[in-house]
């Protein structure tokens, strides 16, 4: 198993998306790149402690790779809009991607030229691409929050129409869902 760490705005989204995909064990929603140790939700969402929310991906490479991963990141979010997404504004909502090893820091750096090479983006991609100096996982509330919400207004109104999207956009590469319907 390997792990990434990526920041696209409010981690319930981005952890909603990750865990869709086949190859990914499992995600985990949590803060990187700030100046606090243990910090809480509240201290984050107050901008007072340098962290983004992030959700770590722990992967099988032999089943999904990487640029698989940095494929879905870009696709999920707008990341031209510097420290913010959507109306969630503030720099724990920047676009980011932590890389855990030069290897990724290589992928994660070629990806974000060929986008800005092709104008993929109508405005400049403002991704940082940092190496991960540290990782807090998140309170347990905000682990797989969407399942567990999916009918909270902010869960309606933003995650469903992200996730919602991305399904259409990875159906080829979503798990397979036992049982029937």
């Amino acid at each position: 198993m390997e792990e990434a760490t990526f920041g696209a705005g409010c981690f319930w989204c981005i952890e909603a998306v990750f865990t869709e995909l086949e190859g990914v064990e499992e995600v985990f929603p949590g803060y990187a790149g700030g100046h606090v140790k243990r910090p809480a939700y509240k201290e984050v969402c107050m901008g007072i402690t340098g962290h983004a929310e992030v959700a770590r991906v722990k992967f099988d490479p032999s089943i999904i790779s990487y640029d698989k991963l940095l494929e879905v990141f870009w696709f999920v979010h707008d990341p031209t809009t510097l420290n913010r997404q959507g109306n969630d504004v503030g720099e724990q909502y920047r676009s980011a991607v932590f890389y855990h090893n030069s290897k990724q820091k290589e992928l994660a750096e070629k990806y974000k030229s060929e986008l800005t090479k092709r104008e993929v983006f109508r405005n400049p991609i403002v991704t940082e691409i940092v190496e991960i100096n540290n990782f807090y996982e998140a309170e347990a509330n905000h682990k797989d929050y969407y399942m567990n919400n999916p009918d909270q207004p902010y869960c309606r109104a933003v995650v469903r129409p992200k996730v919602e999207k991305f399904k259409a956009a990875f159906s080829d590469e979503l798990k397979q869902k036992s049982g029937t319907n």
